[in-house]
């Protein structure tokens, strides 16, 4: 747990305003102070510990590829934070104060957009929307919250116990994913993933690169009873439906503006099709549990890390492009000391 623990004070209280990582025009980022909205009977204040940077929905808002709302420039972005809660409103649980919460994202803000608006030293949010951290050693692993009931979520609608499972790409979803196909009890999961650094965070039992690999020669004799796409790449994905068997099922688990594969493979074997929207209720309380119990090695998708003062431009152009960073923290606190770890025992990487 992090030594240094701020009681919230009655100026923290009165505060009104916050600095906040703001998108302010295509491909342009600022640190700024905006002012936020009053803490209501039923929301909470949080004082942002850790952010982490998207490397989907925020790299195609920061190139303004979504025009809509919230969207619309300037907005603050960032759904994946950690804080600590300085303030209850009336109609809260006062227990709260002072513990750590993950926060989804915000729009308590009044003079800027919130999309969703994690990426913010303070935080106005209602209550419901936070999960409290209580039973996980370092609160930091809360940040792996979205992505890993994303990938639970995943494998859910897979159903893979006792199946063999192929998981196309190990990004930080495709990684929690192998690693919850075999804690869900899954038979058997092979990955395949061009970069090695990648494969080498994988937990998964057969590891393919296909830059360096036959696909074909790697795989032969497997037929798997679950394909679980996360790299969104067409190609790949008709690469994958070769060594699906019949009846097999197929999960869309990243976000697709068009589907273009062959329909042939998918005739042949009367494969289904499942896209995987998000997570479902409850999937971020029993990742929480998993992480607490150290059941999911969450830690290893944290590969990179930033202060708030550092260049934002060019800690975002990382998160976005270099394949070796899977999950860019950002720190908000000027000092933390070294948290305890949140991997699994026998699993750290």
């Amino acid at each position: 747990m992090p030594a240094s623990q701020p009681e919230a004070t009655a100026d923290t209280k009165a505060m009104k305003k916050s600095k906040a990582i703001v998108f302010s025009g295509v491909r342009q980022i600022e640190l700024r102070e905006v002012t936020l909205k009053p803490v209501s009977s039923t929301d909470v204040l949080v004082e942002t510990w850790w952010s982490s940077i998207s490397t989907g929905t925020e790299k195609m808002a920061l190139n303004g590829l979504i025009p809509s709302p919230p969207f619309i420039f300037p907005f603050i972005p960032g759904y994946e934070t950690v804080g600590k809660i300085v303030e209850a409103g009336d109609h809260v649980n006062q227990s709260l104060i002072g513990k750590f919460a993950y926060v989804a994202g915000s729009f308590g803000y009044e003079d800027v957009n919130a999309a969703f608006g994690g990426a913010s030293q303070f935080i106005v949010c209602p209550v419901e929307s936070i999960t409290i951290l209580d039973d996980i050693a370092n609160p930091q692993c809360g940040i792996a919250l979205p992505l890993g009931a994303t990938a639970l979520h995943i494998v859910d609608l897979a159903g893979v116990k006792g199946k063999k499972v192929l998981v196309l790409g190990q990004g930080a979803v495709g990684i929690l994913a192998a690693e919850l196909s075999k804690h869900m009890g899954a038979s058997l999961v092979a990955v395949t993933e061009p970069y090695e650094n990648r494969l080498r965070i994988s937990s998964a039992d057969i590891k393919v690169n296909p830059e360096r690999q036959d696909v074909s020669a790697a795989l032969a004799g497997y037929e798997f009873d679950v394909l679980i796409d996360s790299t969104g790449i067409m190609s790949a994905i008709e690469t994958g439906l070769r060594f699906v068997r019949f009846h097999g099922t197929v999960i869309f688990g990243g976000y697709y503006q068009r589907m273009n594969i062959d329909y042939s493979q998918a005739f042949d074997k009367e494969l289904s099709f499942i896209a995987a929207r998000q997570w479902a209720k409850g999937d971020l309380q029993r990742v929480r549990q998993l992480i607490a119990d150290r059941k999911l090695n969450a830690e290893k998708i944290f590969t990179h890390r930033c202060k708030l003062d550092n260049d934002l431009m060019a800690a975002y152009n990382q998160a976005f492009n270099d394949p070796d960073c899977l999950k860019m923290i950002v720190e908000w606190q000027a000092e933390i000391a070294p948290a305890a770890a949140c991997s699994t025992e026998s699993g750290k990487s």
